[in-house]
């Protein structure tokens, strides 16, 4: 993964598309967030975690300008990275880990939502407490403007939330989280294997042009 990023950071649109393909799935995920809300009993981390999600995927598009790029404005697929891949991942992965919850705790409606926020959450918020340290990394190499520092510190506390509210939803949750990990673990590979083939291709239509 560190490759692939370095590779990216050192290509300012191919960057900003990088920045806005994450921001699009900093929205998503803050969408699905509020998507899982009870009625009524929405809990103040719930509310914080979706107001920071919002506010990633604002920064993270913000970025986009210190390439001095003027791009990148909306999600349309050309403005995203391996797009489709990008589009399906919480998707497939929320669809997912419902069947799954569903047989595993026999859950129905609102208290699925719930399972679901909490363990899809949670194994999210492990993609990115590995992914974000990767990419500062190679900001860092590359002496990019571009920051996400604040993302990693704000992701890890969003971490141990999540480790909290899990212990209290089940004592077996370890268990459980496992098994969505490796359904996350699946949709990663994909949507890094995506990313790269598309960059490939990319390099190649121009080494044919030239």
């Amino acid at each position: 993964m560190h490759n692939l990023l370095l590779h990216i950071v050192q290509q300012d649109t191919v960057h900003a598309k990088w920045l806005n393909t994450l921001s699009y799935m900093e929205n998503a995920g803050a969408r699905k967030i509020s998507a899982c809300e009870h009625p009524t009993k929405v809990n103040l981390i719930q509310l914080k975690h979706a107001a920071e999600e919002h506010r990633h995927a604002y920064y993270l598009k913000k970025q986009i300008g210190k390439l001095d790029l003027t791009i990148c404005e909306t999600y349309e697929d050309d403005e995203l990275l391996a797009s489709r891949c990008t589009k399906q991942y919480l998707h497939q992965l929320d669809i997912k880990s419902c069947r799954y919850l569903k047989d595993a705790f026999d859950l129905q409606a609102i208290e699925l939502k719930h399972a679901a926020y909490l363990f899809v959450t949670y194994a999210i918020e492990v993609r990115a407490d590995e992914l974000y340290p990767v990419y500062q990394d190679a900001l860092d190499q590359s002496k990019s403007k571009v920051m996400v520092k604040s993302i990693i510190l704000e992701e890890e506390g969003h971490l141990e939330e999540m480790i909290a509210q899990l212990q209290s939803f089940s004592p077996d949750w370890e268990m459980y989280a496992k098994d969505i990990q490796a359904i996350e673990q699946v949709l990663h590979e994909e949507w890094m294997n995506a990313i790269a083939q598309e960059l490939n291709q990319d390099v190649r239509r121009v080494q044919s042009i030239g």
